[in-house]
């Protein structure tokens, strides 16, 4: 659905907007609505859908799908932001409010994986920008990445803190038929006052948790990555026992949980707003991290022995498990006639 009527910048910006440095490519229109007060949609025609990832990377997948850059959940972690430095945006507050759609995404895909040379390998979604942030109930271009995917026998998997997600579930029911399937929920936060601070925009933690309970009561699987957990924020015995308990009683197949990252982009804006909110803990982050990414080696090798303390204690296994296919191995999720991937190395994602 397009949002047409509604109040439309020129060709990309408003006069009050930054003007980027490098033109959105394929730019149709930028929109706003009442619907999403603050936020612009800048409509574009993608030449592609699917991206392929470096083998250096380290990632358990090659190629992935992402119809929105930028993202309304604002997760003030989230290490995607610096992908917004690329259009000459800010990876602050314009990452939260200038979203770029991708409106022709599923049609490109198609055409993509109907090729003769497409190996049918993995793609993985929600690895970058959410594909379920609240836009999606707007442009609907899930549905069709999924059909897509399904229809050419290409395994997927989807990553998401969006509960609208739930509304494509009878269709990832019909995938899992076809191809292996993956599901994960982003949930590291089970406070909703914290987690409103540090993710403004997405849906609660309890009604994430009812996602992963609507997706096990389909027959789909379900794993969390319980990632960033959030040093003297969120890694107390108490909170991980509860976060742990919760994703257990919930219904998780799986949990990959992990400390903060902190890269370039993301770190400018945590701090930002560690100074404001926390004060007092920005010179502990300061020495815990060291002016890099990652925090420092002692801490989180107790973060992982404490991690595997909870996990063992509420049942759970080791690893989201969602992301690689492994047709008929040991540790598969069956559903309809195919598998569904539970074995994956644990990536660091959102």
């Amino acid at each position: 659905m397009r949002w047409d009527g509604q109040k439309m910048t020129t060709a990309a910006r408003t006069l009050s907007e930054p003007e980027p440095l490098v033109p959105l490519a394929g730019l149709v229109r930028s929109v706003r609505t009442p619907d999403f007060a603050g936020i612009t949609f800048h409509e574009v025609l993608a030449k592609s859908a699917l991206n392929r990832v470096p083998k250096t990377s380290g990632m358990p997948f090659s190629w992935t799908v992402n119809p929105y850059r930028g993202c309304s959940h604002a997760c003030v972690y989230c290490f995607a932001r610096k992908t917004h430095s690329y259009l000459n945006l800010d990876t602050g507050l314009d990452f939260d409010s200038q979203v770029v759609v991708k409106t022709n995404v599923g049609d490109v895909l198609r055409r993509e994986v109907a090729k003769a040379s497409w190996a049918r390998e993995h793609v993985a979604m929600g690895t970058n920008t959410d594909p379920y942030q609240r836009a999606e109930g707007r442009y609907r271009l899930m549905p069709d990445i999924i059909r897509a995917l399904a229809d050419s026998g290409t395994p997927f998997s989807i990553l998401t803190k969006g509960t609208l997600l739930s509304r494509d579930i009878p269709l990832l029911k019909q995938a899992g038929t076809q191809v292996s399937v993956g599901m994960g929920i982003s949930l590291a936060v089970l406070d909703p006052a914290l987690a409103h601070a540090v993710e403004p925009g997405t849906p609660t933690p309890r009604a994430r948790l009812d996602l992963i309970t609507r997706l096990r009561n389909a027959g789909l699987p379900c794993g969390v990555m319980a990632m960033p957990i959030l040093p003297w924020l969120t890694d107390s015995d108490e909170a991980l026992d509860a976060l742990f308990g919760a994703l257990a009683a919930a219904g998780a197949t799986g949990v990959s949980a992990g400390a903060l990252h902190l890269r370039p982009g993301a770190r400018e804006w945590y701090l930002e707003w560690l100074a404001k909110t926390h004060p007092t803990l920005v010179g502990r982050y300061r020495r815990l991290y060291r002016g890099g990414t990652y925090a420092s080696a002692e801490y989180r090798a107790w973060l992982s022995e404490r991690v595997r303390v909870h996990r063992r204690r509420h049942g759970l296994s080791a690893g989201a498990r969602f992301f690689r296919e492994d047709a008929g191995a040991p540790g598969t999720a069956r559903l309809g006639q195919r598998t569904v991937p539970e074995a994956v190395t644990e990536p660091t994602l959102f």
